[in-house]
C-alpha cells in the first residue's frame, strides 16, 4: 500500500474521546507538535508554529489509549497520515485538516518514565475505566 507513515513528536491537547462503535472500539484526540530550531541569529533554541493533528486509534489501542494517556503528556505518535479537504460553502472558507490513522502510540521517554503493564485479553472488551489484570 502507498500510504503515507508519519511519526509525530507532541503533547496530548484534549481528552481522549472514546466511543464504542458498530465496528469496534474507537479514540481519538488532538495532537500538538511544536518544532524546535536553533536560531542561530541568537545562537538560542526558539518554537516553530504549532500543528494541530486529529490522532485515530481502533480496537485495543484505542481501549489502551484511553486507559493511558490524559491531556498534557508528551507521546510519540506513528500511523498513516490522512490530509481532509473540505470545500468551501457558502458560511465559511474552504480548510483543510490533517488526520493520523494511528498503529502505534507510546510515551515520550526523553521527558519522563513509563511503567508498561501487559494486559490479559478477555472475551468481552474492558471500557476504559475498568482495570486490566496485569501479568
Amino acid at each position: 500500500m502507498n500510504d503515507t507513515q508519519v511519526t509525530l513528536v507532541g503533547f496530548v491537547a484534549t481528552r481522549i474521546d472514546f466511543r464504542e462503535t458498530p465496528s469496534g472500539p474507537s479514540a481519538r484526540f488532538r495532537f500538538a507538535v511544536t518544532p524546535r530550531y536553533l536560531d542561530r541569529r541568537t545562537d538560542t533554541w526558539t518554537n516553530g508554529a504549532t500543528s494541530f493533528y486529529t490522532v485515530w486509534a481502533r480496537r485495543a489501542l484505542a481501549v489502551n489509549l484511553a486507559g493511558s494517556v490524559s491531556v498534557g503528556e508528551p507521546l510519540v505518535v506513528h500511523g498513516r497520515l490522512r490530509v481532509r479537504d473540505d470545500p468551501a460553502d457558502g458560511e465559511r472558507d474552504r480548510w483543510f485538516s490533517a488526520d493520523i490513522e494511528a498503529t502505534a502510540i507510546g510515551h515520550d521517554l526523553n521527558l519522563g518514565t513509563a511503567a508498561f503493564r501487559r494486559v490479559v485479553k478477555t472475551e468481552t472488551p474492558l471500557m476504559p475505566n475498568q482495570k486490566a489484570a496485569v501479568v
